[in-house]
């Protein structure tokens, strides 16, 4: 859908009418709707309310600065330029300022005389200079820096632009639009269980409290000297699952279900409270093993890859769990109540039954 973005125009006006022209042509060639002084309506009301009311209508804000500060709000003792930039920036719209490079270069006709002006006009450069700002020094420039200046800034920082009435969809293209959303519920969910369906079609497979095997080299070091040993440790899937379930509730990478599955083994092999005895313990499992077990949870539709967008340069694979194996953890890992046994932590932070007290 093409879209027209409006652009508000803020500069001190008689010293700047050919700067504002460039930049008004420039906008038009953009297919852009620049909106400014020289197009304000004569109205009634106060003439702040009305550029207020204006400035909220755009989408972009364009600043420009020469040599003048401009004429002064009667209370707020700021010019009108100033304000309307500062009132931007307050509504969250995106802008950019455009100041001269060469003040000393322009015509002494164009530029303020008074001291205090000077001054406030010198606030207000640094004011604009702390966000997207670029210099200009002639007219016919101005119109080339603000084109590449303000596509840059529409692609960095899309706004909802404007339409043409005749592509704003009408009742009865938004109830059809909801209509077909339903219906695109409906498939996902039938979709949904035919996969679960499947998922359910598994009785072949090793699964639950199946036994499986995982084949081992383990290295302790003991500050002076070094064992190692082979062997296999008897586990089962569902505690295979157990332990990897809760990192995969979001996403975790292959490298990281190997080490998951590799502490876990140690653990059982030496608990903690031994290995403060060993400088370092290390366990060796082949790669067969750990594709081994990931094709299983997949096949037994437990985890599947995580399709969430990355840069280009991560390439490493992705798993996290499926709605099925969110359950499965949940009736593993969920504490269940005991009506005959209350848990507490003693001061030194063991727990302890109280049923064995």
């Amino acid at each position: 859908m093409e879209k027209k973005y409006q652009v508000f125009i803020s500069s001190t006006y008689t010293d700047l009418l050919v700067e504002r022209s460039e930049v008004m042509q420039a906008l038009l060639e953009l297919d852009c709707i620049p909106v400014g002084m020289e197009l304000f309506p004569a109205a009634d009301e106060d003439q702040w309310s009305l550029i207020k009311r204006l400035i909220d209508d755009c989408d972009y804000y364009i600043l420009i600065i020469g040599g003048r500060y401009g004429s002064l709000h009667p209370i707020e003792g700021l010019s009108y330029t100033q304000m309307e930039y500062e009132y931007a920036i307050k509504q969250n719209i995106p802008t950019i300022s455009f100041i001269h490079k060469n003040p000393d270069k322009i015509e002494s006709g164009k530029t303020d005389q008074d001291p205090s002006l000077k001054a406030k006009l010198e606030q207000f450069k640094n004011s604009a200079q702390l966000k997207l700002c670029k210099h200009w020094e002639t007219s016919t420039d101005l119109g080339g820096i603000v084109s590449r200046s303000l596509i840059k800034l529409i692609k960095d920082k899309p706004r909802p632009g404007w339409v043409k009435s005749t592509f704003v969809p009408d009742e009865d293209t938004n109830f059809t639009m909801l209509e077909l959303r339903k219906q695109i519920d409906n498939l996902n969910k039938q979709l949904e269980a035919f996969h679960n369906e499947e998922n359910l079609k598994t009785g072949d497979l090793a699964q639950g409290d199946d036994s499986f095997f995982i084949p081992y080299k383990l290295s302790v070091w003991d500050y002076r000297n070094i064992k190692e040993t082979k062997g296999e440790i008897q586990t089962t899937w569902n505690d295979l699952f157990s332990i990897l379930s809760p990192s995969m509730v979001h996403e975790i990478d292959e490298d990281e279900i190997r080490n998951i599955i590799n502490e876990n083994l140690i653990n059982k092999l030496h608990p903690e409270h031994q290995r403060k005895m060993f400088g370092r313990v290390e366990i060796i499992i082949n790669d067969d093993v750990y594709q081994t077990i990931k094709i299983q949870l997949r096949a037994l539709g437990l985890i599947e890859q995580s399709n969430r967008k990355r840069s280009i340069k991560d390439t490493a694979s992705y798993w996290t769990l499926t709605p099925k194996g969110d359950s499965l953890m949940i009736q593993l890992r969920a504490i269940k109540k005991d009506s005959n046994a209350v848990s507490i932590i003693s001061p030194e932070k063991e727990l302890i039954n109280s049923s064995t007290l």
